[in-house]
């Protein structure tokens, strides 16, 4: 069964409270979520015409449509991993794998690790940290007991964003960080997440490898050390206020937030201590939406999957910019004065085109991910700037950016990178940034968004049991080829199976709404009848 949905996208967003209210009712059929569209793209988008308004020839659009066909794409593929997914580890809590085993058998795994490929003198080092969820506290004990007993140390920095993990992980001169979150999902759910001493996230190799090693219990046994070459755990003291000074050195100096009013909303997760506190040391003037995690409520109705509450809030108290960030806070959803939610393609165009003009932008190129519009490709273009094109997942983004010597990138979905100043996606960061852009050209972000208007998108979930089998499927390939044939340069087409949740994920771009969503629906119900059959046996 398939949830399927348009909006603009500008208002990626609009529908997702529908989408978790109907989450249910989708068990037993699917739910069509379509939002009205005026008229053919084409005639209105704005990449089309030229400034008096008058439709551009073919041979303009052509050239464009050219010079598209010859953006790098990245080449990254991953190595064959069962546990480890788009974004780490990620389940239901106390089932599948989401268990204290698998904590302590990942602790155990990466010391083991962090021995054999460092060969230190002294015991390896650890940073641990979570978000505001129930299993956290369970999770990270299982962790810290794994890394120790196999002879490392455990340094333990509580409650921290994401972000801010990595960022203690390479500043405290650790060996490698974990931070326990699932991110955006339910409360119910919960991850792990690993980055090496430099605050990167791993590479599928290292994580395959890590993988083999959890379930090899006799390698791991047999290096077990005893009595006194056991680890110890440590508190990390002040780690938030530590994040905090490191966010507010990223801002440029000389610039203030006076005289700008903020809502923000942490979604009960784990910046509901550093998000506020930079902000309003910065001096804005910031209502805080979600500040009150008790274990259940991260997510719920709330941050990043709920920005319609961010942008209601913006438009009663009259504020300069809305803030929603997701559970651990390595994204956020940016609303503009009007209460209009501002995607990631477009925050990315505006903050690369103002680092372009500094001098700032690293070989005059960044890294979006597959997803992003077409749209962001021509605005770029415009403004002389290459785009690279990764895997969905901020850590191929990431990637891509140090492959290519790039210091700036992101994904449509608001995580953005400034590699300058992080490692990882960081909503806190990248709202800071965008603030800068808004204080240094003297324009509310609805302006200095507009020069990107989205071409529509059509995106379907259809939840399958096994999503990783459909793109060896032949039924499925011959009818992606057959989409791609009929619309040619006029549009795109991304079918992928999700790293974090059991659905696979189908993506529809181009100029005409009508075409598009029948195309869409032939694919998404193609594989919902085929995924749906019995698997063949060797």
């Amino acid at each position: 069964m398939y949830c399927e949905g348009w909006v603009p996208a500008a208002y990626p967003y609009a529908l997702r409270r529908k989408n978790a209210e109907a989450r249910h009712a989708r068990r037993g059929g699917r739910q069509q979520l379509v939002a009205p569209v005026s008229a053919n793209p084409y005639q209105t988008h704005p990449f089309y015409r030229n400034q008096e308004g008058a439709i551009l020839p073919d041979a303009r659009r052509r050239g464009f449509l050219a010079q598209r066909r010859m953006t790098k794409i990245d080449p990254a593929a991953g190595a064959r991993r069962l546990l480890f997914g788009t974004d780490g580890i990620r389940g239901v809590v106390n089932r599948g794998a989401m268990t204290a085993d698998t904590a302590m058998a990942l602790g155990r795994a990466l010391t083991h690790l962090l021995h054999e490929d460092k060969r230190l003198s002294r015991k390896p080092k650890v940073v641990i940290g979570k978000d505001t969820r129930l299993s956290g506290d369970m999770l990270l004990s299982a962790c810290a007991a794994g890394v120790m007993s196999q002879g490392g140390d455990a340094w333990l920095a509580d409650t921290l964003p994401t972000p801010g993990l990595a960022n203690l992980t390479s500043s405290t001169r650790a060996d490698a960080g974990i931070v326990i979150s699932a991110s955006h999902n339910p409360f119910e759910d919960n991850g792990l997440k690993i980055f090496d001493g430099q605050g990167w996230k791993l590479p599928d190799e290292t994580e395959a490898r890590l993988e083999r090693l959890m379930k090899d219990k006799a390698t791991l046994d047999a290096a077990r050390p005893q009595a006194g070459a056991v680890g110890r755990a440590f508190p990390v003291r002040d780690a938030v206020g530590r994040y905090v000074v490191s966010l507010k050195s990223a801002f440029p100096k000389g610039l203030t937030l006076e005289g700008i009013t903020i809502v923000l909303d942490c979604a009960n997760g784990a910046a509901y201590q550093s998000a506020p506190a930079v902000f309003e040391e910065l001096g804005a003037h910031v209502h805080v939406l979600g500040a009150s995690p008790d274990g259940f409520n991260i997510n719920l109705d709330l941050g990043a999957l709920h920005p319609e509450v961010c942008a209601a809030e913006v438009v009663r108290v009259g504020a300069d910019l809305g803030v929603a960030l997701d559970g651990d806070a390595d994204r956020a959803i940016l609303i503009d004065s009007g209460g209009k939610v501002v995607d990631g393609d477009q925050i990315m165009f505006l903050c690369a085109s103002h680092m372009k003009r500094k001098g700032e932008l690293n070989n005059d190129a960044v890294c979006a991910t597959v997803m992003s519009n077409m749209a962001l490709e021509a605005a770029l273009s415009g403004e002389g700037i290459r785009l690279f094109r990764s895997q969905v997942g901020d850590r191929y983004v990431a990637e891509c950016l140090r492959r290519e010597s790039l210091n700036f990138g992101g994904e449509k979905s608001g995580h953005l990178i400034f590699v300058d100043h992080a490692t990882t996606g960081d909503g806190t960061l990248a709202a800071l940034q965008t603030l800068a852009v808004m204080k240094e050209s003297g324009l509310p972000l609805n302006e200095l968004a507009a020069r990107v208007v989205p071409l529509p998108q059509i995106l379907i979930n259809v939840r399958v049991a096994r999503p990783s089998e459909v793109e060896g499927n032949p039924e499925v390939a011959r009818m992606l080829a057959e989409c791609r044939s009929r619309l040619g340069d006029r549009g795109r087409v991304i079918l992928r199976p999700s790293g974090t949740e059991p659905v696979v994920r189908v993506m529809m771009e181009g100029e005409d709404m009508d075409e598009i969503a029948a195309l869409a629906r032939e694919c998404a119900d193609l594989v919902e009848r085929v995924m749906e059959r019995p698997a063949m046996k060797d």
